[in-house]
């Protein structure tokens, strides 16, 4: 049996990702994710409110990480600089968790239920680092369109991170900010509004 409480949590989310590599999400219990953690289901409760949320467990560091992280970035940077800062530091959570983060996502990308789990964390993030950005003095629609295309670069390099781990998060964070600037640059001239 698991000594202490971050013990017992850690196993359960180990156990959760080995049976649903294994079985799937939609076969697997929590009874059966707890006994392979050597824990009773009502523990599995304590700790988690569903088998959803067992893949879901840092969220709340990494939005204390990017808010604080915007928040404390040097002054005088863009947005986009912002946003790169934030996410490099605050991807280390995830280069120090890679034996749980790589297998996390593909479980994520092969489950409908938990890929719409990950677009509602998604947007909750990406509102958390529009409010810091508004923080910062950015305007509200550009700090929305910041943190949607950031998010969505950072989890390009995530993907990339996975696929690729000879390079690390960072680098790929900074190839995928190096695209956004050049889709920027090459980006036609818009000619005028569509009639509407």
């Amino acid at each position: 049996m698991p000594r202490s409480g971050a013990e017992a949590r850690r196993r359960l989310q180990q156990a959760a990702l080995e049976l649903y590599r294994e079985r799937g999400f939609d076969r697997t219990t929590t009874a059966e994710i707890a006994a392979r953690a050597g824990v009773n289901e009502r523990t599995f409760f304590r700790h988690f409110p569903d088998k959803r949320e067992v893949l879901f467990d840092g969220e709340g560091d990494l939005r204390a990480a990017l808010m604080r992280e915007v928040a404390e970035a040097p002054p005088g940077l863009q947005p986009f600089e912002v946003l790169l800062h934030a996410f490099q530091k605050a991807g280390r959570i995830l280069e120090d968790n890679r034996p749980f983060s790589e297998p996390r996502l593909d479980v994520i990308a092969r489950t409908p239920a938990l890929r719409e789990r990950d677009l509602a964390k998604a947007a909750s993030l990406t509102d958390a680092v529009a409010q810091a950005l508004r923080g910062r003095g950015v305007a509200d629609r550009l700090a929305a369109l910041a943190a949607q295309t950031g998010w969505a670069a950072f989890h390009h390099a995530a993907r990339a991170w996975i696929d690729d781990p000879a390079q690390s998060l960072d680098a790929h964070l900074r190839s995928a900010f190096e695209d956004l600037r050049a889709l920027a640059a090459t980006a036609p001239p818009v000619r005028g509004r569509p009639a509407r």
